[in-house]
């Protein structure tokens, strides 16, 4: 898969079947979507593409309004989300800065400059809700119109529901925030995780006696934080157990970046430059912030046990269900 940051014409695929949006977490609404965007694309001799864009429009504006607390958490990072686009076919990426000139486009500009011209788009495909263009004046009528004239082609995919609920980024996010990440999972069409390369730490944890693997968060908001029994792949053939901290590091620290730390149960060696996912399968609480270094081994040690109980309590459920 391609991944452009802005138009680069000479590059970009001369005709595309689009899809347009954050998709944030790709949940199994975006993945319906997009395995139509593909199908489409193989029966029209098209290059299947997404435009995204960084930042998400809602953060820019309320960054611009001075009002970031309305900016929604973020489910997963941008690596995250260009992977998952990845494994649904997507064959080319555009990420689109979100700033003041595109965010005064027309709608009828946004078509000519972006979608038609830029992107060259022979068939779009947009969600249910979809809106365009300054102050999301356009809809997809509008786009209906807009490309026809050009002789290229709109579809709107129909919603895709969990039992009586939208399956939505913000059903997910409110999953998330809840801690109930089997719905998330449910939600997601898989388990919820942040992958990347392990880096450096401040190497606390190793000195407490729990070595952590350090990822960075790319987003101040995370949609979700606390502590998490965890899998991580990477680091060997097989998944290992672990117990996971996602948030700004309270225990140790006032303020600080978002980092996932795990420690991962019966195993050591230099995981550092490895890329590695981390799989949140249940939470055990929220972050807390401890008074010394002996409160926080024993907070870490308590986390520790019951993420092993939860595991076991998996195994014993596991081979009931066998027999």
């Amino acid at each position: 898969m391609h991944v452009f940051r802005g138009f680069h014409h000479r590059l970009l695929a001369p005709r595309t079947a689009l899809t347009i949006g954050n998709f944030d977490g790709v949940h199994r609404g975006h993945q319906a979507m997009l395995q139509q965007l593909v199908q489409t694309a193989r029966s029209r001799a098209l290059i299947p593409t997404v435009l995204t864009f960084e930042p998400h429009p809602r953060d820019f504006f309320a960054t611009l309004q001075g009002h970031t607390e309305f900016a929604p958490r973020h489910i997963s990072t941008l690596r995250d989300k260009l992977c998952a686009l990845r494994d649904a076919g997507v064959q080319q990426v555009v990420v689109l800065r979100f700033d003041r000139n595109l965010a005064a486009l027309s709608p009828a500009d946004f078509v000519e400059r972006i979608v038609l011209d830029g992107l060259k788009a022979q068939y779009v495909l947009v969600g249910d809700d979809f809106r365009f263009g300054a102050k999301r004046a356009g809809d997809f009528s509008q786009l209906e119109t807009l490309l026809r004239q050009s002789g290229a082609e709109a579809q709107q995919m129909p919603v895709v529901m969990e039992t009586s609920l939208r399956i939505s980024s913000s059903a997910v996010r409110d999953a998330l925030k809840r801690g109930d990440m089997e719905a998330a999972e449910r939600l997601l069409g898989r388990s919820y995780a942040i992958s990347g390369h392990v880096m450096h730490g401040a190497k606390l944890g190793r000195q407490l006696g729990f070595p952590t693997l350090n990822l960075r968060f790319d987003s101040a908001r995370p949609a979700l934080g606390g502590i998490f029994v965890a899998r991580v792949f990477g680091l060997q053939d097989s998944p290992l157990q672990a117990v996971a901290s996602l948030g700004t590091r309270p225990a140790v620290e006032a303020q600080g970046r978002v980092l996932l730390e795990t420690h991962v149960f019966d195993w050591r060696g230099d995981a550092y430059g490895k890329l590695v996912r981390v799989d949140l399968l249940h939470k055990l609480r929220d972050e807390a912030h401890y008074p010394d270094l002996d409160q926080l081994t024993a907070a870490i040690q308590k986390d520790s046990d019951q993420a092993r109980a939860w595991f076991a309590q998996l195994a014993r459920q596991t081979t009931r269900d066998r027999i």
